[in-house]
């Protein structure tokens, strides 16, 4: 099967008819076509297909107990009306990788595994690279039984209903520590290659990023015969912090954004007696991050003096920054010949992994820079580039040499 089969069996999966974008959120039907789709894709190649007891889904050529494999791949998943490319590139990618490595008969001197992470975009349940941290033993037991989705099914109830046994669910460094490394091929999300000749380029480095909840609590009211100068409106806070958190990353090159928000009573003709914001925000270093959140915090409850409202803040995730392992990141970049080395501020189950495998990221070119959107695109050729690029390293890193040394 080609790539272009391979995207084309699984571009309808999730897709919504109103937004042309995808709702694959994790343990749900459209998600569950995605792993069954993945399973068919191993098994028609006679891989060994598995499913780890955090719900991620593996396929392996070698027997991956003797340890030292090679895995590539991504995530199904998506964010609410997200794009086509975004995680889903590097899992067919990665098939189309092996096939590739096979056309070229090599011989595989490692074992070599595809995997798909579940839940790395965190839409469902509020917390991104949720498979992946949960094997890498960054989200524990509790925490991860405390997860809950909009309508307050927990993680555990979700993944049961889907087929998937959350019993087991917790850190997996036995697993982890067959992996000698691990790469993956992912669109880039912003304009950096875009701006050069090159379709694919190399990660150095992920920003330190989090997510935290501001609740802003007011008085509700009636909208129409509360005076404006007796009101406690925390709308009023809810907005100013926003706009403030926009001047102060701007300001130092930074990420700032308040993408959720959830009001109570959510009446038209009712002030809100409490406004619920989550903010998302990175940086170029992890004292630059917690300076910035800092500064949104105190601008919110400066604002609250003023507004007779009241805020409190809390952190619901937190990744510092991750420097990809340099010599198999500068490794890479050799033998795709020289392309860019780019930091990005996006996270990715690579970063989560980097703690305890060795790991690298490819990105290709997006021609935009648009991501997390419908409007998500990358050419055919580029993501051709993309395939044989990652063959490449693979072919390098998992391959025994030819008997020419070719």
């Amino acid at each position: 099967m080609t790539f272009h089969s391979m995207w084309a069996s699984l571009l309808p999966i999730g897709r919504s008819g109103a937004s042309g974008g995808y709702r694959r959120f994790a343990w749900t039907p459209a998600d569950g076509e995605c792993r069954l789709w993945f399973q068919a894709q191993a098994e028609a190649r006679g891989l060994f297909y598995e499913v780890d007891r955090n719900g991620n889904q593996w396929a392996w050529l070698g027997d991956p107990s003797r340890g030292d494999a090679v895995v590539t791949g991504s995530h199904l998943d998506s964010v609410p009306d997200g794009g086509a490319f975004d995680g889903p590139l590097g899992v067919v990618s990665a098939f189309a990788a092996l096939d590739e490595l096979r056309r070229r008969e090599v011989s595989f001197a490692r074992p070599f595994g595809i995997v798909n992470f579940g839940d790395e975009e965190g839409a469902r349940f509020g917390l991104a690279c949720v498979g992946s941290r949960l094997a890498a033993g960054q989200l524990s037991v509790a925490d991860a039984h405390g997860l809950r989705d909009a309508d307050g099914v927990s993680l555990p109830q979700a993944m049961e209903k889907a087929g998937q046994d959350p019993s087991g669910i917790g850190a997996d460094p036995e697993r982890l520590s067959r992996i000698g490394a691990f790469v993956e091929l992912h669109i880039e999300q912003g304009v950096a290659l875009g701006e050069t000749p090159h379709a694919v380029g190399v990660a150095s480095a992920i920003w330190p990023h989090g997510r935290w909840r501001f609740d802003f609590r007011g008085e509700a009211n009636h909208a129409g015969t509360t005076r404006m100068e007796d009101r406690r409106d925390p709308m009023l806070t809810y907005a100013n912090t926003v706009l403030s958190a926009r001047k102060k990353a701007a300001q130092v090159g930074a990420r700032a954004t308040f993408g959720k928000v959830a009001v109570e009573p959510n009446g038209v003709n009712a002030i809100p007696s409490l406004v619920r914001g989550w903010l998302d925000s990175r940086a170029a270093s992890d004292e630059a991050l917690s300076a910035l959140v800092g500064d949104i915090e105190r601008a919110a409850l400066e604002r609250a003096g003023r507004d007779g409202t009241s805020v409190a803040v809390t952190r619901e995730s937190f990744t510092p920054v991750i420097e990809f392992e340099h010599g198999l990141r500068d490794r890479l970049a050799a033998r795709l010949g020289g392309v860019p080395l780019l930091p990005t501020g996006a996270g990715h189950d690579a970063g989560i992994l980097a703690g305890s495998v060795p790991t690298a990221m490819l990105y290709v070119r997006n021609p935009t820079g648009v991501s997390h959107s419908p409007a998500e695109a990358a050419s055919e050729d580029d993501c051709v580039a993309g395939v044989l690029a990652l063959a490449d390293v693979l072919e390098e890193l998992a391959c025994a040499p030819s008997p020419s040394g070719a």
